[in-house]
């Protein structure tokens, strides 16, 4: 069976969107490919993730291993400290409207990623609604229409924030990090919006670990791409579409080598629920290669589910 491929793309930056998706757009249309872009809205204060060195544990060694002042460049570094931060998605509204135009998913990442990804567990539930409020009204007023599908930044969830998502009528969400589509439950509440997480781990988590390097990261994706099931690859319009779009499309011709098929997370979604869908744990916690904690989907909850739960 030729593998199953959903390409999610995390757009984190103004540098990303202006110039990252672009190029990541052209990628997919030379060979003939749809993903599903996640776009942050609002503020880029990329340059606040700084305090990061001192309350997450490998942060600045990522940093050095990832050569991140390279890649994201020393202007985007400075947003949001020794430069003003620019709102995203008001500065290059034609990017978004470019992607969706030439028939690819978009959803929402947030408003602001840093904040989001740094001090979720201490935003007040009201405010958590405002952040996302936010970047609601902003895609509506670009896109025309409502967004039906979130990412959060750093796969960082709570409780609050998956019953916020609940609120809003989501088709799906992909916050978390795990093996195939499930229905959250965390702290003992159970959700009904589906999840679709992220099977592979990122570029900017297995470069430089174990021995990797650009020229052999593709060896190590392509033994993990399930043969069976689905694959959710995340990359990044700041990395896949800057300094490693190369090695980004050498992927892609190896995958299309072995028969790939790829849809969009919609697609990924619907074919999911044609079928029973089990409710799963979800807890933050540690994974190789990331400093902080993400969404980890774990063992199953209960009995499958026909319908949302």
């Amino acid at each position: 069976m030729p593998p199953t491929i959903a390409l999610k793309i995390d757009v984190d930056t103004y540098v990303g969107t202006r110039d990252g998706v672009p190029r990541l757009l052209e990628i997919f249309d030379r060979f003939g490919i749809k993903g599903t872009f996640y776009f942050s809205m609002g503020p880029d204060n990329s340059g606040k993730a700084i305090r990061r060195i001192f309350t997450r544990k490998g942060f600045l060694r990522k940093m050095f291993r990832t050569r991140a002042p390279s890649v994201y460049g020393l202007r985007t570094l400075m947003y949001g400290v020794l430069l003003p931060p620019p709102i995203i998605a008001d500065k290059v509204p034609h990017v978004l409207r470019e992607t969706a135009a030439r028939g690819h998913e978009v959803g929402i990442h947030c408003w602001d990623h840093v904040k989001w990804h740094d001090l979720l567990p201490w935003i007040p539930r009201n405010m958590i609604a405002l952040e996302l409020g936010r970047a609601f009204a902003l895609y509506e007023d670009i896109l025309g229409r409502r967004a039906k599908t979130t990412a959060a930044p750093g796969w960082t969830v709570s409780p609050d924030s998956l019953e916020i998502q609940d609120a809003l009528f989501l088709t799906y969400c992909s916050d978390s990090r795990g093996s195939h589509p499930f229905y959250p439950v965390m702290e003992g509440r159970r959700f009904k919006t589906l999840q679709i997480p992220t099977t592979l781990p990122t570029m900017d988590e297995v470069l430089g670990e174990n021995g990797i390097t650009a020229a052999t990261v593709n060896d190590h994706y392509l033994t993990l791409v399930k043969p069976e099931g689905l694959t959710v690859h995340t990359i990044h319009a700041e990395l896949e579409g800057g300094v490693l779009a190369p090695v980004f499309i050498d992927l892609l011709e190896r995958l299309r080598a072995r028969g790939a098929r790829f849809v969009t997370l919609a697609e990924a979604a619907a074919e999911a629920m044609r079928g029973p869908i089990p409710c799963c744990g979800l807890t933050m916690g540690e994974l190789e290669g990331r400093a902080g904690t993400v969404a980890l989907q774990g063992s199953e909850v209960g009995t499958p589910q026909t319908k949302a739960p």
